[in-house]
């Protein structure tokens, strides 16, 4: 393998690593402003709500309780041709009632104008 190459490949992996973190920081970013779309989060507790890609969104809370146990849900939500379906911690994928998928849907209008306003009006 010649020197050329090597610097190269190198450099390529370079920027690919580095485009993997920027993406990485601003999921986290969505994430933390799409968390507050549900109220203020408690002391000593975490809340996101983030779009993971184009069909895929993604709840993640966690809390302590009033005996000081934590506690952590996460919830997948699926949209898909047929519905909308979520899964949480593991358990198997169910359609959402119309009821539920109405508050997703204001959620995630909710999200796209949060994250719009605060991060992409200044890019």
């Amino acid at each position: 393998m010649s020197l050329l190459k090597i610097l190269t490949t190198t450099s390529d992996q370079r920027h690919a690593e580095k485009h993997a973190r920027e993406y990485r920081d601003l999921i986290r970013r969505e994430a933390k402003i799409g968390g507050r779309i549900f109220g203020p989060v408690p002391k000593g507790g975490r809340r996101e709500f983030f779009c993971l890609d184009k069909r895929t969104w993604v709840w993640h809370e966690e809390w302590v309780d009033a005996a000081g146990q934590r506690h952590a849900v996460t919830t997948r939500y699926d949209v898909r041709s047929n519905g909308v379906f979520k899964a949480q911690d593991g358990h198997p994928y169910q359609i959402l009632s119309p009821d539920e998928a109405r508050h997703l849907k204001k959620a995630v209008l909710m999200y796209n104008d949060l994250v719009k306003s605060e991060i992409y009006s200044r890019v």
